[in-house]
């Protein structure tokens, strides 16, 4: 969600001053491009070199720029048009009040009077400033003109008081940022529940039956859905891979039954489901507590079914909107509407072990979508990323028709 966007921090004299780097950290590796103004107070709290250096980018404190013995100037309006997001934080009273009345003294006043783009700002102060008067009305003129506040959080104060005023943690203001840029968005307020990866059956505490599943294309739906606005569940199976977007709850499982259960813990108060594990349709009837011997030529293990968790997921659907795969190796589309019709499916996704690049341990897969009006469209082979934004695009057609 923060992928690409341009970020311009700024940065004022309070002593929260100090959690920025860690901040700034958290939004590069939510992928955005991070430009920082330093107040001429907040450089007494942090340092200008160590921001930069997190940033990768020069940390501006004044209008005046001093490079090579030349003088010119950090233009405020270029750098407004720049962001396309503006974080003040922490904000100090003083910085506030001078915001709500148009007061321009320094480079961060005249970037914030001149910035086009949304502007987010973090208070920081003590308690007694943070339930001043004067700063309340701060708050709302700020909030009157558009602007978002990420309101403090009560705690331990440098003062040694404890109340409301201190800056939200930094992952607290990345998450909240998040959440406002996905209202909107085409599933913001939804819960998506996705499953992923292969299931393991153990036979002895050493071994087990499994598929090769990686579990990337669930994970890859499941990141597109984020990145849709949706709230995430994603049940895993066994896999290396792990999220990257703080929208998605991930819940690691190892067994059919274990996901079953998982995946019903969840399912009722879910908008879509999409089943994309490949879940062993069969299990060892009997695992063993000690690991098995070698004590013949031959070994016979009496497997026994698991529960079809999707089936079951088609018998109680409400108003979920659930999607299922199908990966075939003959008579793809006959097996595969089959499927669809037996389940109670609202749509299924279908790819063949014949396509080249397609299922298992791939990066790439082709897929055919096929919905309960029997509506076919086939898409050719894509990296498993697009793959999901194919996915989404015919569901939220769907669901939003």
């Amino acid at each position: 969600m923060l992928g690409g966007k341009n970020i311009l921090l700024g940065i004022t004299g309070g002593i929260a001053a100090y959690k920025t780097t860690f901040l700034i950290r958290l939004l590069i590796k939510a992928g955005a491009n991070v430009k920082i103004i330093l107040t001429d107070s907040a450089s007494s709290f942090v340092s200008p070199l160590t921001l930069a250096t997190l940033s990768k980018n020069p940390v501006l404190s004044s209008f005046v720029k001093e490079e090579n013995n030349t003088v010119d100037w950090n233009n405020h309006v270029e750098l407004g048009l720049w962001a396309d997001l503006m974080l003040i934080a922490p904000a100090t009273a003083n910085t506030l009040s001078k915001m709500a009345n148009g007061t321009c003294d320094n480079l961060l006043l005249a970037t914030y009077l001149s910035a086009k783009c949304p502007v987010f700002f973090a208070p920081a102060m003590d308690l007694d400033m943070y339930k001043h008067p004067s700063t309340k009305a701060s708050f709302e003129k700020l909030e009157s003109f558009g602007n978002i506040m990420i309101p403090a959080t009560s705690g331990e104060l440098a003062s040694g008081l404890h109340g409301e005023g201190r800056m939200a943690e930094p992952e607290d203001i990345v998450h909240f940022i998040k959440q406002i840029l996905s209202e909107g968005l085409a599933l913001s307020a939804k819960k998506v529940l996705i499953t992923a990866g292969p299931t393991y059956e153990a036979i002895d505490p050493v071994r087990f039956v499994g598929n090769h599943s990686s579990g990337l294309m669930g994970y890859e739906l499941a990141e597109e859905a984020a990145r849709l606005g949706a709230e995430v569940i994603l049940i895993s199976g066994p896999s290396s891979l792990n999220v990257k977007n703080d929208f998605i709850n991930l819940i690691r499982v190892v067994s059919a039954d274990e996901m079953y259960d998982a995946v019903h813990a969840h399912y009722s108060n879910t908008d879509i489901a999409i089943c994309a594990a490949a879940v062993a349709d069969y299990r060892p009837k009997i695992v063993a507590n000690q690991k098995i011997k070698k004590a013949s030529e031959d070994l016979s293990i009496e497997l026994t079914k698991n529960k079809d968790i999707l089936l079951s997921l088609g018998k109680e659907k409400k108003n979920q909107f659930l999607v299922g795969f199908a990966l075939e190796t003959e008579n793809e589309l006959e097996n595969a509407k089959g499927k669809l019709k037996k389940k109670n499916l609202d749509a299924i996704v279908l790819n063949s072990l014949n396509d080249s690049g397609a299922g298992f341990g791939k990066q790439t897969n082709k897929i055919t979508f096929i919905d309960k009006n029997s509506v076919i469209k086939t898409f050719a082979l894509k990296s498993k990323a697009a793959v999901a934004v194919d996915i989404f695009e015919e569901i939220t057609s769907r669901i939003n028709a």
